[in-house]
């Protein structure tokens, strides 16, 4: 069976795994670009060490949870499997649930309101989601009460099922396949419709055979950012959808990739690269140790974080890419792939349970200060989101708010 020809259900099963794209990305042309050298100097150690507060225990205590819960969350969620909008806590699966942050009570749930792996999007105080229905609707829910307050669609009949890849204030970003008479999806479109009117701002159909498979996309100010498991990493405008540049950089299999103030931060391989927003220009990189690679990056109170595959966690200016410190850890220490941090502590969800889990770390020199495990054994990778002085974290089954100060 050729991959057009896959069923639309399995199609959108596998998207929510992450193995369909919940983006896309113009596919480039050439070879690969050459990562530029430098960067700053070699990373120096920290000084001092300061330690979470309130509640929060002491380096290598165990957190009591504020609470905890069963989730449906299905594992498949791509980058947001969690997220927190004020006081409500959105935990992916079917159904749907909502929670207070505080008390973790349920304030909301709705059953067969999405497509499996839906990832928690938020634009302007909206979830947007696929429908379930697979009836080609974008819907936008009001976190606090779970209700429909906004829809739009695509086309009538010419496109597969769009996934939501992205939102903001003023458009919702979708990428959807584009069907041919005999119903298959060779070609595929990147599309933005507005969230006042519900109708399509533009429409940019990508080059032939482009899959729509493995991509991340943010939509910062003017711009649409997004990479994909071909190697691409594409910039467009908000506004009019053109393109404003597009450059093939080598294969990654990270989930995540940082902007901040005009730079755009993505791993691949065993180098951490910057581009220029508006031009894509290098403007720095670094590699981190031999036969390792840098896991998802992020930029939080204006220091970039990343960790690697020899479980080592760095900090470093987003500006220039000069290291503040690398700490390098310790393989009895799971590293860590996703980060939030609260006051005065840096908190990453790791990739897998095992020595792992949520990490609270000093973000003066990378030292872990304790570890949160839900005790379930399961492997699947932990989500974490942060919202007042909660951090949550989901893995497999389970929802758990761990009070930080």
């Amino acid at each position: 069976m050729g991959r057009g020809e896959v069923s639309r259900r399995r199609m959108i099963g596998l998207a929510g795994a992450g193995l369909l794209a919940l983006g896309a990305g113009t596919a480039a042309c050439g070879p690969v670009e050459e990562p530029v050298e430098g960067g700053g100097s070699e990373p120096g150690g920290g000084s001092g060490s300061r330690k979470p507060g309130g509640d929060a225990p002491a380096p290598g205590g165990k957190p009591k949870p504020a609470w905890q819960h069963a989730t449906t969350f299905d594992g498949l969620a791509w980058i947001a499997g969690v997220a927190v909008v004020d006081d409500v806590v959105l935990v992916s699966g079917d159904p749907l649930v909502a929670r207070d942050l505080a008390t973790g009570k349920e304030i909301w749930s709705r059953a067969e309101v999405t497509t499996p792996g839906a990832s928690m999007l938020i634009g302007g105080g909206t979830l947007y989601l696929a429908s379930a229905r697979y009836d080609g609707n974008v819907i936008g829910l009001d976190p606090r009460t779970g209700k429909d307050t906004w829809r739009s669609r695509l086309g009538d009949k010419e496109y597969a099922q769009p996934r939501v890849i992205a939102a903001d204030a003023d458009h919702v970003y979708v990428i959807a396949g584009i069907l041919d008479k005999n119903f298959r999806t060779p070609d595929n479109v990147i599309a933005a419709i507005a969230t006042g009117s519900g109708k399509v701002v533009w429409r940019e159909q990508r080059d032939h055979g482009t899959d729509q498979y493995g991509v991340t996309a943010q939509a910062v100010g003017k711009r649409l950012v997004y990479t994909d498991f071909r190697e691409n990493l594409t910039v467009r405008d908000t506004a009019t959808g053109h393109q404003v540049w597009t450059k093939k950089v080598g294969r990654t299999s990270n989930r995540g990739f940082a902007v901040h103030e005009g730079l755009v931060i993505v791993a691949i391989g065993e180098r951490l690269r910057a581009f220029d927003l508006e031009t894509g220009t290098e403007r720095w990189s670094f590699a981190t140790e031999k036969y390792s690679r840098f896991n998802d990056p992020a930029v939080l109170d204006g220091v970039l974080y990343v960790s690697d595959t020899a479980h080592g966690l760095w900090a470093a200016d987003p500006a220039t890419g000069k290291r503040h410190w690398h700490n390098k850890g310790s393989l009895d220490v799971a590293a860590p792939w996703q980060f939030a941090k609260v006051g005065d502590v840096l908190y990453g969800a790791t990739q897998f349970d095992k020595n792992g889990g949520v990490h609270a770390f000093d973000p003066a020199d990378g030292k872990v200060l304790w570890t949160y495990n839900d005790g379930s054994g399961d492997i699947d990778r932990w989500y974490l989101a942060a919202g007042g002085r909660t951090v949550v974290g989901l893995h497999a089954k389970k929802v758990t708010a761990l009070p930080v100060g």
